[in-house]
């Protein structure tokens, strides 16, 4: 009996799956930042009001994929290094656009393997930074794609930044439809961050779910408000 097909014949990593402000808390930007990147906004000039174009295409207007949030991912790492303005953004990914050949090429290994020199340079370029700010652009961009897991060169997996040097909270479009689960559990962080919203302490979640303290602590905090400032 052939097994059914829960996504429709669909890549799931290409269905709407985050809302945008759960994908800004997952990506640690303001809802204001990652709804002008999905939206696009309109912006006044002399010869009056234009609309400039979204820089993360979703599948639909108000939810974006697990692509789109590996594309937002790395460039909000950008953002929190230089606080880069979304001109300088949209004209950056309309660069590797060109370059990649690929539409969505922040969520590709190549970016990694090929192309983050000559983003670097452009980006560098555009906010007309010195060598070290270059090289500063290019360790934010290295460190986010670290975070990120490939399979035949695509993203399949991401660990969003909760704390430096920790990977416990995973989210994989295959594992939990996309949820963000603890590392090697399946619990979804949703859950245990519900709880702990209701009363329930870190030592009860801990000993409930069987996991450390130091777990459920993290996992609270992936869906915790972001506090950055928006652009």
């Amino acid at each position: 009996m052939a097994k059914a097909d829960i996504y429709g014949g669909k890549d799931p990593r290409d269905l709407p799956l985050y809302s945008i402000p759960v994908a800004a808390r997952l990506v640690r930007l303001p809802r204001t930042t990652l709804r002008s990147w999905v939206r696009g906004r309109s912006y006044p000039t002399k010869a009056g009001p234009r609309r400039a174009a979204p820089v993360v295409v979703p599948p639909t207007p108000d939810f974006l994929s697990f692509t789109n949030l590996v594309e937002a991912h790395v460039l909000a790492a950008m953002r929190r290094e230089h606080a880069l303005k979304l001109e300088t953004v949209r004209a950056a990914v309309r660069f590797l656009r060109k370059e990649s050949g690929q539409e969505q090429p922040l969520a590709y290994e190549q970016f990694l393997t090929d192309r983050v020199d000559l983003f670097v340079q452009r980006v560098g370029q555009l906010i007309n930074v010195t060598r070290g700010g270059q090289l500063a652009i290019r360790s934010a961009i290295e460190e986010s794609l670290k975070r990120v897991g490939y399979d035949q060169g695509r993203a399949v997996r991401l660990f969003p930044l909760i704390r430096a040097d920790r990977r416990t909270v995973v989210i994989d479009p295959r594992i939990s439809f996309g949820r963000p689960v603890l590392v090697g559990t399946g619990i979804p962080v949703e859950v245990i961050a519900d709880r702990f919203k209701a009363g329930d302490s870190i030592g009860h979640l801990s000993e409930d779910y069987g996991v450390s303290p130091d777990l459920v602590e993290d996992a609270v905090a992936a869906l915790m408000e972001d506090t950055i400032e928006a652009a």
